[in-house]
This record gives C-alpha cells, structure tokens and sequence, in this order.
C-alpha cells in the first residue's frame, strides 16, 4: 500500500466572511456524526434559554437517551464560551431531567486553559471538547474533528453505589408516603407472578431481592407525585403499543439497560392492571428467573 502525500492549507474561520460560526453550525446539523458522538438526531438550533440567549444545538441520542448541549465557539475557547456551554446544560438538565445531559463544546483551538477550568469540576459535570479545523485541499475545504476530551461522567456511575442499602423512612423523605404505597400496590401485582420476592431499599432506587439476592427484573423510583416504574423487557412494538393504547406515560425506552420505564400514577395502578401484570411476566421471563 502507498501513501500519497496532498498539500493542504488550514484556513482560520474566526473572521472568514463564509466560513462562520453560522455555516459551521448548519454543517454539523446537516451530518452530525462528524461530531463523533454517534448517530444522534437534531433536537433543536438556536434554543432559547430562560434568561440565558441561544444553545447554538441541541442533539439526541435515542439509544442511551442522551441529550447533548452543543456551544460553537471560531477561535479558541475562552472563560466566556466555558460557562455558556455549562450554563445551557444546567439549564437543560434542571428542566428535563428525564434525559442523561453532556455539554459539547466545539472551538477552533481547545486551549490549556481550558483544561485548567475543566479539572476544577473534577468530573462533576460530563463535558467532551471537540477541536474542529477547516482545511483546504485543491480549492476545496473539509473539516476535520478532533475530540480533544471525551465524556466525563457526572459524579458516580450509574453502577456506582446503586446498592448502597437504605431503609424505608429513607425514601418516605426522598419521596413520600403516598408514592411508597404505589411501590407495594406494585409489588402486590408482582406477587401475583412471583410471590417470593420482596421490596429492597437501596439509594437509587427500589428493587426486588429473592433470599437476600438482588432480583431486579422489577424496579421503581418512587417521586413526590408519582411512580417511576422499570420493567426490564426487550424492546418490541407490541409491548410499546398496548402502552401508548392504555395512555401510560412512557419514558424513552432505556437502550443500555434494556428496560421499559413509566410514570405510574394510582389511577394508571388501578385501570390497567392486567396490563401491568403481563409486563411483570414478560419482565420475569426475560430475566431468567426460575
């Protein structure tokens, strides 16, 4: 194999009357995997923030229900572009919570001090920085992305201590009374599949253990007005169509942990029990509980 070398030129953006940070914004969306964040979706340009001007773009990752708040910055970052870009996730992350949120910024030169101010977080707010370049090869120009500092996870991991233990008066707190009654109205529907098994209190959430063992094929997050209720069931259209028909609030179904989650109010405990009990023994099953 041989290798052909092709003079190129790298063309400074900031101050180009053509390559601005308008074209380089509608570039993105027009191909938004040369971000290199995967196969995500534009959510929204130029949102408006409370307050707060313009997210330049806001993309979204349907698979690990990710949001991702995206600042353009030509030249080199600055302090300015630094607390826009986490500004506009915390906005974001505050009014959907629903979403895993990560900021992108997205400049011309990623500068050293820009890290300085990143490692002063350490690690609390999950940020990837992407250097992007416009370079000229025969009188056409490309741009080149560079991620220059990947995700960093806001403080623990999902897994990270999910199991700590916790009682039952730690989440009448949390949450409250009312939404607790719904988690045992809930494991009384379980019991019907799965007498065995009882509530586990953990600081994350509520699961299920059989003999001490944690068995979660089940599991909830009690809120103050509702119910947060997972199902660990392979996605299919059957199961998302009985949902949408019965009216439950679905969530955008969870790739990576492979499971359904819902709001789960009272009312949606009393009208559509027979549905939530098929999804306990699909959840069961697919689990491999025997």
């Amino acid at each position: 194999m041989s290798f052909t070398y092709v003079p190129h030129t790298r063309v400074p953006m900031k101050g180009n009357p053509v390559l601005t940070e308008k074209w380089l914004q509608e570039r993105i969306a027009e191909d938004t995997t040369i971000l290199g964040l995967g196969d995500v979706d534009v959510k929204d340009l130029e949102r408006v923030q409370p307050r707060a001007g313009r997210l330049d773009l806001l993309l979204f990752d349907a698979l690990t229900n990710t949001r991702y708040e995206v600042e353009v910055q030509l030249g080199a970052t600055d302090e300015s572009h630094i607390i826009r870009t986490i500004e506009y996730w915390d906005l974001e992350r505050k009014r959907y919570p629903q979403y895993d949120h990560v900021g992108v910024i997205v400049a011309e030169e990623i500068t050293a001090r820009f890290f300085n101010v990143i490692s002063l977080f350490n690690g609390f707010i999950p940020i990837i920085a992407v250097q992007v370049q416009a370079i000229e090869i025969h009188g056409a120009t490309t741009l080149v992305f560079t991620t220059v500092l990947d995700r960093m996870v806001l403080g623990a991991d999902e897994d990270d201590g999910i199991d700590e233990p916790r009682d039952r008066t730690y989440w009448e707190t949390k949450a409250s009374k009312a939404t607790l009654a719904l988690a045992d109205e809930l494991l009384g529907i379980v019991h019907e599949i799965e007498p065995t098994v009882a509530l586990k209190y953990n600081k994350n959430y509520i699961g299920l253990a059989r003999n001490g063992l944690a068995t979660n094929f089940v599991s909830c997050r009690p809120r103050q007005k509702h119910l947060l209720a997972e199902f660990k069931i392979p996605r299919s259209d059957d199961v998302s169509q009985r949902l949408e028909d019965a009216g439950i609030d679905v969530l955008t179904y969870q790739s990576r942990w492979g499971q359904y989650r819902m709001q789960l109010t009272a009312a949606d405990l009393d009208l559509n029990r027979e549905l939530l009990r098929d999804l306990v023994v699909l959840a069961r099953d697919s689990y491999g509980l025997t």
